[in-house]
């Protein structure tokens, strides 16, 4: 049995769909299941609570933690660690191995490539809280009481992806006429992991046996663009002029006043007052993969935005 724990979002159910080729026993686990494959298990469960963890998890195999909080440093500073905690138990409990689909701000503001040996070093309080769960796994990791992945991805985009910032604020706004928006400096170099690509080497992942008790970047195409380039690419497959605006810090904070998620993103503008550079290399050689280059990426992203 292979369990995925948030399988609702667009990991998770990109997941699902890989999953098939390892095992015929999927349980899809969130609060309120949909199944992706007709055989799928369905299991509705809160991960705050304990019990309902343990229960989740009984009989798998394999577990994958993808689920995603909703963008608020209140919520990720109380439910993450209870989460994680209990995810650990539940997989001690049951000789489950875990695979924990993470993000790089634990690493914090890096100048040059975030590598899986980059020094954990957050610079905001969301860096801290995924700093602080990463080292709960690879703690009981070190003891030798579970086996566990921690597989990091850059910024998203691709097909089905809303939550993406980049899918909201340059797809979005392009295909309905408007212009792009970018964060700060569309001039520096930024690294998006394509969602299926990192979907597909979870489940790689999650099925090779010496993989286990390490850090993995998932594969994300290291011929980086700057904004102003990304935005250029995406206009061209919706035959639009590569119009947009840049928003600086200033005007970001004033609208932080009225939305909500953009104020929870001010701390991490770090990550484009710098080029954001993530390197996969590790995977591409370990498992012969060529990650999905941008501008197929953003052909395909289109492509499922217009049907």
């Amino acid at each position: 049995m292979q369990t995925i724990l948030g399988s609702n979002g667009v990991i998770g159910t990109g997941l699902a769909k890989i999953l098939p080729q390892y095992t015929n026993k999927i349980r899809l686990v969130s609060r309120n299941p949909i199944k992706v494959n007709q055989n799928d298990e369905l299991f509705a469960a809160d991960l705050t609570k304990a019990d309902q963890v343990l229960k989740a998890v009984n009989g798998s195999d394999v577990v994958y933690l993808t689920i995603g909080l909703p963008y608020k440093i209140g919520i990720w500073q109380k439910q993450w660690p209870i989460i994680i905690k209990n995810v650990i138990d539940a997989c001690k409990t049951y000789k489950a191995k875990l695979v924990f689909f993470d993000n790089v701000y634990a690493y914090g503001l890096v100048k040059g490539w975030m590598k899986e040996d980059t020094m954990i070093h957050p610079s905001s309080k969301k860096g801290i809280v995924r700093a602080h769960i990463s080292q709960m796994i690879m703690r009981e990791v070190e003891k030798g009481n579970i086996d566990a992945i921690i597989a990091r991805a850059a910024d998203f985009y691709g097909p089905n992806t809303p939550l993406s910032f980049v899918n909201a604020t340059v797809f979005e706004n392009l295909k309905k006429g408007k212009k792009a928006q970018w964060f700060i400096d569309e001039n520096k170099k930024h690294s998006f992991t394509y969602t299926p690509d990192a979907s597909k080497a979870t489940a790689i992942l999650g099925n090779t046996k010496p993989a286990y008790n390490q850090v993995w970047h998932l594969p994300t195409d290291k011929n980086v663009l700057t904004g102003k380039e990304f935005i250029e690419l995406v206009a061209k497959e919706f035959d639009v002029k590569p119009d947009y605006i840049v928003l600086k810090k200033w005007m970001l904070q004033i609208v932080g006043i009225f939305v909500p998620v953009v104020k929870e993103s001010m701390e991490m503008l770090y990550q484009n007052e710098y080029d954001y550079l993530f390197d996969s290399t590790k995977f591409e050689k370990a498992f012969k993969f060529t990650p999905t280059n941008y501008k197929a990426g953003i052909i395909e992203t289109v492509k499922s935005m217009k049907n």
